[in-house]
């Protein structure tokens, strides 16, 4: 890995900071809330934006007394249930989906839903939330520039730039110290802590353990990481090291892992069972030339990515978000005639969920799907009041007559895909599809397929618009 720093680059370095922003009425909510609770994304950014969240509200007196992790899809709606009543404050970062009972939320995506308006916001495009939360919200700088570049780079996968190649990135065997020069050695400890935190992302309490104990650093992080690990008995960077090694032959000898002209087409992600084992860069490990990915999984979701390794990443001006609308609007009338009823949202949105968790609520499903609601009762009416109070229920709280009356309520496939989509030219998700999978709210029998079993019907259908999004992309390099 070879590092070049532009003059830019080295300015920034060298302390340029942003403007000043802050967080909306925030001596106020110190007033009101002298304690806190974070949620935050599972992921290096989210980690990082909860540190430094952490970071601004103690400087305001706020006591941040507890962090938890949450995940799109049925994780969303199955984290703890903050309670704003007393005196802790409920706060969200680096996360598109809001919701009423959160009092704080930052974000750096493109869009935001699920927003109210009296939620105390700060949404900045940028390649980091924390980038937002350290040098615009936070009076002076929480983490270094360093740090931040490094972070951004990683988040918004800007590899090429810095003449990162697969390998660096897949890397979890301590080698920074070999670096050349003082940075070169910072950018191979900001992708090791990155690679070691996702491989243990998934362990239990792992990442609220590093948003508690941590500071605002990379190299803090780090250790943290390491430390924990060791003393939880977790699997050793060497060992992930020879399991990542396995996984990268198997996936090489792989029927699911293919190249088509400049595209690789990989359906499912292989053996993820032994630790360290799967990465999602292998692809572009084993076929380096090309310049594409598109994957797609029985968990509903297909996505088209360009090679992030690669100087010309955006090749010819190819837009991978306009090319998924344009395999979307080839069967946009069987969508929009295809109904899925709000039960069905619903028990796929609370199946992990329990008691004391969020759930899925009337403020998600007007968030997603308000104005294309079929058969929802009018606002003022004793039915719409009736519903509004099932569809807020724990879904193993209802009886068989209320998920009746959900199972009435539908939106359009069409709108149920829309809301779960999106990206932009570089990378793109066509989300939303497992609803398919589950049409009734009671599925019957085993969900387990037989190896010598045919595709199912709502296989068949992911891997449609998977060759259809290949097919396109072809179309668009050839034009």
């Amino acid at each position: 890995m070879k590092i070049e720093i532009t003059e830019k680059q080295l300015e920034h370095i060298n302390g340029s900071l942003l403007n000043e922003g802050g967080i909306r009425d925030i001596n106020k909510l110190a007033e009101r809330y002298p304690k806190a609770e974070i949620y935050f994304h599972q992921d290096l950014d989210g980690v990082v934006s909860a540190l430094g969240m952490k970071n601004y509200l103690e400087q305001y007196g706020i006591e941040v007394i507890g962090s938890h992790v949450i995940q799109y899809g049925d994780k969303e709606f199955s984290v703890k249930k903050p309670d704003a009543s007393g005196d802790v404050m409920p706060v969200l970062v680096d996360f598109a989906h809001g919701k009423p009972i959160f009092k704080i939320h930052t974000d750096h995506h493109d869009s935001q839903a699920g927003v109210e308006d009296g939620t105390s916001t700060q949404f900045r495009g940028a390649r980091s939330n924390v980038e937002t939360i350290s040098q615009t919200i936070s009076p002076s700088d929480i983490f270094s520039n360093e740090d931040i570049m490094m972070i951004n780079a990683v988040d918004s996968a800007d590899y090429a730039k810095h003449n990162i190649e697969p390998q660096d990135v897949m890397n979890l065997i301590k080698d920074f110290e070999k670096g050349e020069q003082p940075y070169e050695k910072k950018w191979m400890l900001g992708l090791l802590t990155n690679k070691l935190l996702l491989s243990y992302k998934n362990k239990p309490g792992f990442l609220e353990y590093l948003v508690m104990n941590s500071t605002p650093s990379l190299l803090n992080i780090y250790q943290h990481i390491t430390s924990y690990a060791k003393e939880k008995g977790f699997a050793s960077p060497e060992d992930m090291a020879k399991n990542q090694e396995g996984y990268v032959k198997s996936q090489k000898q792989s029927k699911n892992l293919t190249l088509d002209g400049n595209i690789i087409v990989q359906y499912g992600g292989g053996a993820l069972f032994k630790p360290g084992s799967y990465d999602r860069y292998t692809p572009f490990k084993l076929y380096p030339e090309a310049d594409f990915l598109v994957i797609a999984g029985p968990m509903g979701l297909v996505q088209a990515s360009c090679n992030p390794f690669k100087k010309d990443r955006a090749l010819k001006g190819v837009n991978l978000g306009d090319i998924a609308q344009e395999v979307l609007k080839v069967i946009e009338p069987q969508l929009k005639t295809h109904m899925v009823p709000i039960s069905v949202i619903k028990r796929v949105g609370e199946t992990k969920a329990k008691e004391d968790n969020i759930g899925f609520k009337t403020s998600d499903l007007f968030a997603l799907y308000r104005d294309n609601l079929q058969n929802m009762p009018k606002e003022g009416s004793q039915y719409y009041n009736m519903a509004i109070e099932i569809i807020d229920t724990p879904w193993g709280n209802l009886t068989e007559k209320q998920k009746t009356v959900l199972d009435n309520i539908t939106v359009p496939a069409w709108d149920v895909i829309q809301a779960n989509s999106g990206g932009h030219k570089c990378i793109t998700n066509i989300s939303g599809l497992n609803f398919f999978s589950r049409a009734t709210r009671n599925p019957q029998g085993s969900w387990k397929k037989k190896a010598d079993s045919k595709p199912t019907r709502y296989v068949e259908f992911v891997k449609w618009v998977q060759k259809e999004l290949v097919s396109k992309i072809k179309d668009s390099i050839n034009q």
